[in-house]
């Protein structure tokens, strides 16, 4: 048995690593600088204190982008400098963000352990390889993401932060083998165990949905189906879930080979990134002209989704809704009644009319998967969701991109149960279009402005505030920009007081609320690695469903025309137009 010591090492403050809405990103390179990656996680164990690391549990693992196989030996040897009992690893350093979260709520060791926490290693949607991007995170023992009181914390030692603990004579575990390898260090043995990565996860899944039922769906005649990884760390599960357990082939998956680059695309399940998936779904540029039933993408760490039909795209804000409109009938695990739901202040208001027709609790909250997570633990919340393609239940504290896929197989399973012997099948465009025509459809699209000078994005966010001063002159110049615009009810910066633990969130957008439930939305995003980037949410509800059946864009062109005007967004931005339309 290898025996190690610890060795301390003097580092000093290195600017900027503030972790945003869901941990720390930058570019590789910054990463790899000297005392970078350790400074991070030191200033982690010492804003958890000593007390709550000696002896404890820990997983680190991630989406297996670049650098994180080096990354996950620096943690190992300063989780054993720091007096950690054990650190759990998936096979090959990769577990899903959701994967992470549902091994620290469910897996027992082989001793008897638990988990306390997990470093999850992942920049999520944002690209990967040598000179793009790596992340990092600390997930608590509910399995969610480290609430702000633990992130703010973390953010002041890396201000004041004079040495770390490194174990010295701990050799590189072998991370592709399954096993435990044993050590002793000044605080007694220490242990690395690598296991399976899915089974954790699969077992999971397998006790909420009704695999027989989706199985019955996928391997009929009638249906066909296809899965995109994007290259991400979804590809570890996606052929053991859809092909091995529910008898999907193996020419439905797309890009489901992990890769340390993501295979050089963006792994960001939208339209405009997930090219493969939309052309052979019927929809883009160079559409395939007998497109699958479902189609479903994720990103790089797994946690996110996107669902399309046959030629028809379902926006994230539709998808929460029509989940939680019909989870009690579809899904098991729901089968006794929802607790509540909660969406995103940018999430279009769906969610909110079913909440309302079935009389359950609503919550809306600031962007960060975290402010669920307490809602859930107080059992306050069942199903939640987000615009930006995040969708989860209490199963897990984390966004989960295939369970919001095996809901969506439920729901079609449920809904076709008597058509897979020759009846019409009903498809995801039928779900949809019905869900509007029960509760209104909330016309809904997003502009990204990414890399932007981040003292023009500042300026042009302190230009909205200002405008809000006087709502009847708001009114004007709408007016003179959109005569057909309903005027603006209200204005403010979205402030969120939480209603476990009383905590205020301020500054979370600049909202326009309009008189007809219209909305405007502008948001600074946390979640780049560098400039900044500014999203534009911009909402339009129609109740008469006469007219739910426009085109999206064309539905809401005069609102983006008043979004655009309003926020002055190329003089601020010198854009004309934005990275992304979603």
């Amino acid at each position: 048995m290898a025996s190690f010591k610890v060795n301390r090492v003097e580092s000093s403050p290195i600017e900027g690593q503030k972790p945003g809405t869901s941990g720390l990103r930058k570019k590789v390179k910054v990463f790899t600088q000297p005392h970078y990656l350790h400074n991070f996680v030191q200033s982690t164990f010492n804003a958890l204190s000593a007390e709550k690391v000696k002896g404890s549990t820990l997983v680190v693992s991630g989406d297996g982008r670049y650098y994180s196989k080096d990354a996950i030996q620096i943690i190992i040897k300063m989780a054993a400098a720091n007096g950690a009992r054990r650190v759990w690893v998936g096979q090959n350093g990769l577990l899903s963000t959701p994967a992470v979260s549902a091994v620290v709520r469910e897996r027992i060791g082989a001793d008897g352990s638990k988990a306390d926490g997990a470093f999850i290693l992942t920049a999520s949607h944002n690209p990967g390889g040598p000179n793009e991007d790596f992340g990092i995170k600390y997930n608590m023992g509910n399995g969610g993401p480290a609430p702000e009181g633990v992130t703010d914390k973390i953010f002041e030692n890396t201000k004041t932060i004079k040495e770390y603990f490194i174990a010295e004579g701990l050799p590189d575990v072998d991370i592709a083998a399954i096993g435990i390898s044993n050590f002793s260090g000044p605080d007694g043995p220490f242990d690395v165990d690598v296991f399976d990565a899915a089974s954790d996860y699969v077992k999971l899944m397998k006790s909420i949905f009704d695999f027989p039922s989706i199985q019955k769906l996928i391997t009929s005649p009638q249906f066909s189906f296809c899965y995109d990884a994007l290259h991400g760390v979804a590809g570890a599960y996606a052929s053991r879930i859809f092909v091995e357990e529910l008898g999907a082939k193996e020419s439905s998956l797309l890009n489901c080979v992990p890769k340390e680059d993501f295979g050089g695309g963006h792994p960001d399940p939208n339209l405009t990134y997930a090219k493969e998936l939309v052309a052979r779904m019927g929809l883009g540029k160079n559409p395939e002209s007998n497109p699958p039933e479902f189609g479903a993408a994720a990103d790089g760490d797994a946690d996110r989704n996107m669902v399309l039909g046959k030629r028809f795209f379902v926006t994230p804000s539709d998808s929460v809704a029509i989940i939680a409109a019909n989870a009690v009938q579809s899904i098991p695990y729901f089968s006794s009644g929802l607790k509540g739901v909660a969406r995103s202040m940018p999430t279009s208001a769906a969610l909110d009319v079913v909440a309302k027709s079935l009389n359950l609790k609503f919550f809306e909250v600031p962007t960060g998967w975290k402010f669920f997570g307490n809602l859930m633990d107080a059992g306050l919340c069942s199903v939640c969701g987000e615009e930006s393609f995040g969708t989860g239940s209490d199963h897990i504290r984390e966004k989960d991109g295939i369970w919001a896929v095996l809901a969506w197989l439920s729901i079609l399973a449920h809904k076709n149960k008597d058509n897979l012997n020759g009846g019409n099948l009903v498809t995801v465009e039928d779900i949809v279009k019905q869900h509007w025509a029960t509760f209104g459809r909330h016309y809904y699209t997003r502009y990204d402005y990414e890399n932007v000078d981040a003292g023009a994005a500042t300026e042009l966010m302190a230009h909205l505030v200002k405008l809000q001063s006087s709502i009847s002159d708001v009114n004007k110049t709408i007016k003179g920009i959109r005569s057909d615009v309903a005027n603006v009810a209200s204005a403010d910066e979205f402030e969120y007081k939480d209603p476990v633990d009383g905590s205020v969130s301020k500054n979370q957008g600049i909202r326009y609320l309009f008189e007809d439930g219209s909305r405007l939305v502008f948001r600074l995003s946390g979640t780049g690695s560098e400039g900044a980037t500014i999203r534009l949410y911009i909402e339009q509800y129609e109740k008469d469903s006469s007219k739910t059946g426009r085109d999206s864009q064309e539905a809401l062109g005069p609102l983006v025309e008043v979004a655009l005007k309003l926020s002055k967004m190329q003089e601020f931005t010198g854009r004309s137009a934005p990275t992304v339309i979603t």
